[in-house]
């Protein structure tokens, strides 16, 4: 299935600052939060608090450098542009390719998120069968097919209707949780709530330095999508006045999205209480007898779910669309609707998405298969992140003039990326002392090898023997 007739050249800017304001803090409230922080907490205890705040600040720092980048030329559509121009068409090649497979793993992993929360409403003790959860899967994948397909605007409306019902949930949430440790609220099994429930079990290192140092390898995933803004940036009006809002908001939506939402978590049920494979935000009202609650809690984690798809399906498309106009992938990718939106590059991403419901079919046990993608994703999202900083220490070297009239430079300059560089290939390096994510780890090169074969073998064939039009 193709659309045969191109209505338009480019992608058109028809998302309004609230549509990037609510996809910005959309892609910092995911999947990541309301499921994998239930392991991230069994690893880590409530260490996980310092856990988001670095992972926090590093985050900011990145998008910084990729505000300015992005701001210093408008004609860059993503920071795949940038890597090309920066440092030259092989990275832009494997930084296209990387981030379109990173979103593809990310569609997933939430596709198992997806089955996880559904099992919420069967019977004790019950499950899906392997066929029920592909089904489920790939229902999901072609809702959101369909929705994608309309308008990019529709996009923007349910992206920030999606994030709206997150907020509005998160911020229930910590407003019920200070009510039950005010209150000292006693749950069926006779947890009071109170702060102290954070350090009176083991102290907030409880697992000492081995399980701080763990906890980070589910936490970098809730972080995945943040830089969507940089994605979006071809498709937003006034950029110069809007990215920057989106930007400059993340410490905030970081302290208040996962560092209090997670202290009220852990002051109501104690962390030694928390499900690896359960979300906490369900199972604090379960625990605290409050089953409506956890009913409404486990429908806004779905629609939290089905936002993150949501946005890899958006991102995924668009990075077709980009990878097929550039010559790297075939041109009839590249076709737009009357609406502008790449169907083409919709349908052939929604496509792979679908492979999650293979997944769910070969690996059924939920939390393995979200380990197991999340963490792959994790990988090849941290070294395009990784690419983006470089650029910025290229940016500064070739370009100095364009630096001097930036109105919205990166703090702390180079030296500051170099840090949060070092950050990330330490991220990486921690991956190795888990099992299940040593996996992930050790499969990774593998996508490498892809890489350089459609590399060399296809894209640098084209590129000899003609001088490169690419214009910035």
């Amino acid at each position: 299935m193709t659309v045969q007739h191109e209505h338009s050249s480019d992608l058109q800017r028809n998302l309004t600052n609230r549509h990037l304001q609510l996809i910005a803090i959309g892609g910092a409230i995911g999947t990541g939060l309301f499921m994998g922080s239930g392991k991230t907490i069994s690893l880590a205890g409530p260490s996980i608090l310092f856990i988001y705040m670095i992972i926090g600040t590093m985050i900011f720092f990145l998008m910084r450098a990729l505000g300015e980048l992005l701001l210093s030329n408008l004609n860059y559509k993503s920071f795949v542009d940038m890597a090309y121009d920066l440092l030259g068409p092989g990275v832009g090649f494997y930084v296209g390719w990387t981030y379109w497979i990173g979103w593809v793993l990310v569609g997933m992993a939430d596709l198992t998120a997806v089955v996880s929360y559904l099992t919420f409403w069967l019977p004790p003790g019950a499950t899906f069968s392997p066929v029920d959860q592909a089904m489920i899967s790939a229902g999901c994948v072609l809702f959101l097919f369909v929705l994608n397909l309309l308008t990019v605007k529709l996009f923007g409306e349910v992206e920030f209707w999606f994030a709206i019902i997150k907020i509005v949930a998160i911020i229930a949430l910590v407003l019920i949780g200070i009510y039950m440790v005010a209150t000292s609220f006693q749950s069926p099994n006779g947890t009071v709530a109170s702060v102290s429930n954070i350090w009176n079990h083991g102290g907030m290192f409880p697992h000492g330095m081995s399980g701080f140092l763990a906890g980070f390898q589910i936490a970098i995933f809730a972080f995945m999508g943040v830089e969507l803004v940089g994605t979006t940036a071809a498709e937003t009006k006034d950029p110069e006045k809007n990215l920057p809002k989106a930007i400059n908001s993340i410490p905030i939506r970081v302290i208040l999205f996962y560092v209090l939402s997670l202290v009220v978590v852990m002051s109501v049920t104690p962390w030694t209480e928390v499900k690896a494979d359960r979300s906490p935000f369900v199972e604090l009202f379960l625990m605290a007898g409050i089953p409506t609650a956890a009913i409404i809690m486990n429908l806004v984690v779905l629609s939290s779910v089905m936002s993150s798809m949501n946005s890899g399906v958006f991102s995924t498309s668009r990075m077709m669309f980009g990878l097929a106009k550039d010559g790297q992938a075939p041109k009839v990718l590249s076709f737009l609707t009357r609406n502008g939106v790449p169907a083409n590059g919709l349908i052939f991403s929604c496509a792979c998405i679908m492979g999650g419901s293979l997944l769910q079919y070969f690996v059924p046990n939920t939390i393995e298969a979200f380990t197991l993608a999340g963490t792959l994703c994790t990988i090849l999202f941290l070294s395009v992140w990784i690419i983006i900083l470089v650029c910025y220490i290229r940016y500064r070297k070739l370009r100095p003039e364009l630096h001097a009239k930036s109105k919205f430079k990166m703090p702390g300059g180079i030296a500051m990326c170099y840090a949060v560089i070092i950050f990330f290939l330490f991220t990486i390096g921690i991956l190795s002392l888990e099992d299940d994510t040593r996996k992930s780890l050790m499969v990774s090169p593998i996508w490498l090898i892809v890489l350089a074969i459609g590399y060399y073998g296809f894209y640098k064939p084209k590129l000899k023997g003609q001088s490169d039009n690419k214009q910035f």
